[in-house]
Order: C-alpha cells, then structure tokens, then sequence
C-alpha cells in the first residue's frame, strides 16, 4: 500500500509539473531542438516505447529511474547519423553504489558540420546568385550537453530517479558579433549586437514500478523542465521554453518465461506502449515490439504515431557474456517521410554497451 500512494503521488506531482506547459506552447516555439533527437538503438527502434523498459545507463536518457534496476557498472556509446549530415554522439555511465542507489554520468554532442556564410540584403536573399552574397567564410555550429543522474529503489518493485544537466548551444564560431542592416541602396543601416550562444540548466525526473504481476512494468518520466532559454540582441532578451516532454508508458511480454500467454523458455516476445506530451506538439503514442532470442539476439520495430514527418523504425541487436564482461551492440533504422527523405535521408543510429558484473 505504502509504495502504491508513492506511485501515486509522484506520478501527480510530474503531471502537475508539466501539465500547464503542455496546454500553453505550440508548434514551433521551443528552442534547443537537438534535445527531441534521442539516442540509443534499442530504445528507438522499439518506436520510442521505452519508459517502462529503460534500465541501465542507456535509462539516463529516457527515465532515470531505470538506472537503479541495474547492478552492474555499465557504459553506453551512441552514434547517430541524422537529417542533414548532423552527427550526433552520446555517452552514459552508470555506477551502482552498495546502500546508496545509482549514479550516472551523460554526455552528448551535436555537430550540424561547417556552414558557408552568407548576407542579406534588404528582405530577400538571392543565396545563388554567382556567390554575390556569399562572404567565402564558413562556420560550425554546435550543441551539447552534461549531465548527472541519480536513481535508487525503494522497494524491490519501485524506483525513482533525478537528472540536472547543463544544456549548450552555439549558433556561430563567435559568441558575438554585430548584424548591419543593409537596404536594397546598399546602405548600412541599424546594427545590432547579437549573442549567438546560450545555455540552461534542466532537470529530468521519473519513477518505474514493477506490478510483481507476470512481467508487467509501468514507467513515466518527465524530461527538460527548467526555466527559458534566453537570446540577447542588442540588450534585449528573447525567451523560449525548452522542449518539455511527458512519457508515460508500460511493458509486458506476450511470450517467454512468466509472461501474459506462457512460460516458454529460450525466447521472448515483448510489447511495448508509452504515450508522449510534448510542450510543442500534439498528443502522440509510440509502440514496439521485440522478439530476442537466448537473450542474445533481438529483432526489434515500432511505430510513432501522430508524427508529420516519422513513422516506422525497425532494428536489432546481439548481447554477449564474456567472464564478468557483457558486451551488446543495437542498430535501429528510421523511416522519415518520402518528401523529407528526398533531402534528408533516413536516421540510422548505433548503439555499443559494455557491462562490468
């Protein structure tokens, strides 16, 4: 009884948290984007279902809760190729500690690749016209962040979990530089003063429950809640909110040891379901499934729902034991939508983990 009013309680006070953002925000108007682009293999080619399955430290960045469901040091390596050649590298450590709960360690980088320069003149910009606006400079923008977690149970069946992380952006290779207003004579005009880098400090939060009824899970996490994200221009201050987002989700197998239809040995077959709230976007609800095998190869896929531009995501991966050393490797595939493809390409992500017994 006593951990079903925490369960409840908590899973109150992230709703109330969030709620007020998710009913005023639209589409559009948060900033720090590459925080929507998440990472690890398994997670996404299960569509993002993956609150109630996160454990370990790849559970870093989906609820932080399931870094306390493991009890050994692991470490996980992320790779992602995403739309327009950005490449996106993570990294998290998990660390139990005897008596005290887990800790874990986060660090991502975002590198959108060099960029060429250019002006505008007047309210159009010509950017093929023979080079003509064109400055033959280029620049690097670039994002990342640095965070620590810590989770812990407090029953055999219930653990909660906290990040506070340290969030960068830097839209040019100068942290300022002044903008002239150029009119269509050729005359320079008003200039302004302009930052063009900025950083927050945000939290995550999050809970994970096992039922104890066959493999049932429920998880819920409440990710990037903090203050503005400010951009200065001559003085002036511009404020947009982070992209705040609500996962609520649960887990069960179908098949396999103790599972909803069966106790088969020597394989699974899980389901996976979260429903995601985000502060720029509509409701949208996420689904995988995964088949694995010895416990060492898995076939995964999902499907986002409710998305413009994603949709189907499908992947695998193979998990191996050598001595107190446990080794894995996924890879997810991401289906984008046919008119983006055209020009983005799909997303591939791979993901390498190795565990310490």
């Amino acid at each position: 009884m006593k951990t079903n009013r925490i369960l409840v309680l908590l899973l109150a006070a992230i709703s109330l948290v969030t709620a007020s953002a998710f009913s005023q925000e639209k589409a559009g108007t948060t900033s720090m984007q590459f925080l929507k682009v998440m990472p690890c293999a398994r997670a996404t080619a299960l569509g993002d279902a993956y609150s109630a399955v996160a454990s370990g430290a790849e559970a870093i960045y989906w609820n932080p809760a399931g870094l306390a469901w493991s009890e050994d040091q692991e470490i996980s390596l992320s790779y992602i190729n995403w739309i327009f050649d950005a490449k996106l590298y993570d990294l998290a450590f998990g660390l139990p500690v005897a008596n005290l709960g887990s800790f874990g360690l986060q660090l991502q980088y975002v590198d959108y690749g060099s960029f060429d320069e250019a002006i505008r003149t007047g309210a159009t910009f010509y950017p093929g016209q023979s080079g003509a606006y064109l400055t033959g400079r280029t620049f690097k923008p670039y994002d990342y962040v640095v965070g620590m977690t810590f989770a812990r149970k407090l029953t055999d069946k219930f653990s909660f979990g906290v990040s506070v992380k340290y969030a960068y952006e830097s839209l040019y290779d100068q942290g300022h530089v002044t903008s002239f207003e150029i009119g269509q004579d050729q005359q320079v005009g008003n200039s302004y003063d302009v930052t063009t880098n900025t950083s927050v400090m945000l939290f995550d939060a999050g809970f994970r429950y096992n039922t104890g009824f066959h493999t049932i899970q429920l998880g819920a996490s409440a990710q990037n809640f903090g203050p503005d994200i400010k951009y200065t221009s001559s003085g002036k201050e511009t404020k947009y909110p982070a992209p705040l987002a609500f996962r609520l989700g649960a887990t069960a197998d179908l098949l396999g040891p103790n599972s909803l239809f069966g106790d088969q040995q020597g394989s699974r077959l899980g389901l996976m379901f979260d429903l995601f709230l985000a502060n720029d976007a509509e409701q949208q609800e996420h689904l995988g499934l995964e088949y694995e095998f010895a416990s060492t190869v898995a076939l995964r896929a999902g499907y986002k729902m409710n998305y413009g531009t994603e949709g189907l995501t499908f992947g695998g991966g193979v998990h191996q034991s050598m001595g107190r050393l446990k080794f894995s490797i996924d890879y997810s595939y991401g289906v984008m939508d046919a008119i983006i493809n055209a020009y983005t390409g799909n997303t591939h992500r791979i993901s390498v983990g190795v565990g310490i017994q």
